[in-house]
């Protein structure tokens, strides 16, 4: 670390969250040294090999509106390896009916612009498009400040608001399971409202869908630890933080955290002399690693809880499907991705990734029971599966993927400040107001260096 910078900073975890911590308080000319438990970047948006096929973890996809997100992506200097929808389109097909349609937009002001793509919707009734209209319009009016709204379900007031069960199905729950990981019924309205208005009421082109179109390993960890260095952020990987305690008991707010590694120097090494600890690690990791009296209520992190993500991978030795992605009604399927291009697959063949949300049911399925329930789903849903072989057939499951975005829990989520000076927090389990994504962890990382630099003046 160069003696010239002002104080010394470590940030725990090298998720999203503590990449952008870091690199901020690297701008503001602090010493930062950069700790993570893995052997990579990205927390659980990453990359693995298997075989000669480049898998990412899940499919994170992110919106037009995600103004922090894609600003890290400039700071990586990776825009240009991302794609952005010049317009909403998302393909959905209904394996009863077999009627496709898409939820769009037109560029139009806000709600015009989802007027006609709405009246378009084949799988709600005409009187079942003009209720959702109705329910969006009154969505727009609620207060995202008011805190009762966040003790309130959301399939409670869709149905208060005229909604059937077949809309919450087609419509509200097609978006919101993906980017809440909840249904409705277990959805938090504050959580649901703010996606809602965020995504589709503020800004015609707000919801316009983004996603990699290289490995997110490339962006999260290899693009990401070059900006680090950059920045002249030292990175420790494999590296997991064991304690916070005070450098000595002389007021001077300074920590040490104690770490051990394999590739550190005997297996351990101390940081002392901190002037600022930045914990962006999951919530019950903060809760372990917090000094005593740090929050109010440290049990609170606990309750915060978790839901879990499935990711069912299927190889096949033809292309089935048309276009980068398609979501599904009737089906167990809720989302299908094509992740061929930049996974590696040689040949005529096509690499298909089910993102499937709210899967509490399912995580611990066997892999064998899975395979016996998706790939009759998927010929269901794209015929031409059925006359095509399945060459590889994997899994992957994030049990604690998101924490639970239930009624009642945006009281549980901490803002980056803690009791204890010099220790803040980060993750997009903070009260950033956004539900746990992608955005909602560089808000937070954002925020702790926010936080970090307000303290020391």
């Amino acid at each position: 670390m160069s003696g010239t910078r002002q104080g010394r900073a470590l940030v725990i975890g090298g998720g999203l969250a503590g990449i952008t911590a870091a690199l901020r308080l690297a701008d503001a000319g602090m010493a930062v040294t950069l700790s993570e438990a893995r052997p990579r970047l990205g927390g659980l948006a990453f990359s693995f090999q298997r075989g000669a096929l480049t898998v990412d973890n899940g499919q994170h996809v992110f919106l037009r509106c995600c103004t922090a997100y894609r600003g890290l992506l400039q700071r990586l200097g990776v825009r240009d390896e991302v794609y952005v929808q010049p317009r909403l389109d998302v393909p959905v097909r209904d394996v009863n009916t077999g009627r496709e349609g898409s939820i769009s937009r037109d560029p139009l002001p806000v709600p015009l612009h989802l007027g006609r793509g709405l009246l378009r919707y084949p799988h709600l009734s005409m009187a079942e498009r003009a209720a959702t209209g109705r329910a969006a319009l009154a969505l727009k009016r609620l207060d995202l400040d008011d805190p009762a709204l966040d003790r309130r379900s959301f399939g409670d007031w869709l149905r208060a608001h005229g909604q059937s069960a077949r809309a919450v199905e087609a419509l509200w729950d097609l978006v919101g399971v993906a980017t809440l990981n909840a249904t409705a019924d277990e959805s938090s309205l504050a959580l649901a409202a703010m996606v809602f208005k965020t995504g589709l009421l503020t800004d015609p082109g707000a919801s316009d869908i983004g996603f990699a179109k290289v490995p997110l390993g490339r962006i999260h960890d290899d693009m990401a630890r070059a900006a680090l260095d950059r920045a002249g952020v030292r990175v420790l990987l494999r590296a997991r933080a064991v304690e916070i305690k005070p450098f000595e008991t002389d007021g001077t707010g300074r920590h040490s955290v104690q770490l051990e590694g394999e590739r550190l120097d005997g297996g351990a090494e101390t940081l002392r002399d901190l002037d600022a600890v930045v914990l962006a690690v999951p919530q019950d990791a903060a809760h372990d690693l917090l000094p005593p009296g740090s929050l109010d209520e440290p049990e609170a992190l606990l309750k915060l809880g978790y839901a879990p993500i499935l990711n069912v991978h299927v190889v096949y030795d033809r292309p089935v499907l048309d276009g980068p992605f398609l979501a599904a009604l009737g089906s167990p399927i809720q989302w299908v991705f094509d992740r061929t291009p930049h996974s590696g697959l040689q040949g005529p063949g096509q690499y298909l990734a089910l993102s499937q949300s709210a899967a509490e049911a399912e995580i611990d399925l066997p892999v064998a029971t899975l395979r016996q329930r998706y790939l009759p789903a998927l010929e269901r849903l794209l015929p031409r599966a059925r006359g095509a072989e399945v060459t590889e057939f994997f899994v992957t499951r994030e049990r604690t993927a998101t924490f639970a975005p239930a009624p009642g829990n945006a009281a549980l989520r901490p803002g980056p400040a803690t009791r204890t000076p010099g220790v803040h927090l980060a993750g997009a389990w903070t009260a950033t107001g956004w539900p746990a994504t992608m955005e909602s962890a560089v808000r937070s990382g954002t925020a702790a260096a926010r936080n970090v630099l307000r303290e020391l003046r």
